[in-house]
């Protein structure tokens, strides 16, 4: 029945304000922790733009060093341990479970796809109790290219068993469902708080406030037929 819905991991699914304690610890403000996060997705854009290839995991580290330097605050070993750990020990947000059943139930076909490892990606899943929601746990690890690349969303498709344009990316960042657009996927957009489409992109085909929202939408396309992109 329709396409398969592949969703993003950080932030669509799981809620990385989990990791604000340790934020507040070390920079003494818990709002580091949006400033970290955009300085890795910055320098996995910048080694994919440049055909270079690290981990999701040391583009995180990397990321902590260069914010506590900016911030001149000290890092040690066990503060960068703390955050590598609670990264595998975030919470679903909490529509995200119930929104997954509602697509599941419905016979749509679920995956995950994310720019961090099968092992890290799987170890989240499971802590957040997703896990047996998807078919499959796909990662951009396996082709040495990070989303926003088109070659994580082909090898999706890929993986699956569909056609590129039989794949719905589901996701909470901007430059994702470009990157998932761009390589001729059908998207979707949760606009989680101070998440806002790239107006110069591609419009996204489902737009929600969360993943209630968009399961709804995707729901009520898949039925009356439209499936739209």
């Amino acid at each position: 029945m329709g396409r398969v819905q592949v969703f993003d991991v950080n932030e669509t699914l799981l809620d990385l304000a989990a990791m604000d304690p340790h934020f507040q610890r070390i920079f003494g403000d818990p709002g580091v922790r949006v400033t970290w996060f955009g300085q890795m997705i910055s320098s996995a854009l910048v080694a994919t733009v440049t055909g270079t290839y690290h981990p999701f995991g040391d583009h995180a580290m990397a990321a902590l060093a260069m914010t506590a330097e900016q911030a001149g605050v000290p890092l040690t070993d066990d503060d960068k341990q703390a955050v590598a750990t609670q990264l595998r020990q975030l919470p679903a947000h909490p529509e995200v479970a119930g929104a997954l059943g509602r697509l599941g139930d419905a016979g749509l076909r679920l995956a995950a796809l994310t720019n961090s490892t099968e092992e890290v990606a799987r170890a989240q899943l499971t802590h957040a109790g997703l896990i047996d929601r998807f078919e499959l746990v796909l990662s951009a690890d396996t082709v040495r290219r990070l989303k926003p690349a088109p070659e994580p969303y082909r090898m999706a498709a890929e993986r699956l068993g569909v056609a590129v344009d039989q794949v719905r990316l589901i996701a909470a960042h901007p430059w994702d469902v470009a990157g998932a657009a761009g390589a001729g996927c059908a998207t979707a957009f949760v606009a989680r708080p101070g998440k806002v489409p790239n107006p110069l992109a591609e419009p996204p085909g489902v737009v929600g406030a969360d993943l209630a929202e968009v399961a709804d939408a995707i729901l009520a396309a898949e039925q009356d037929g439209t499936g739209r992109r």
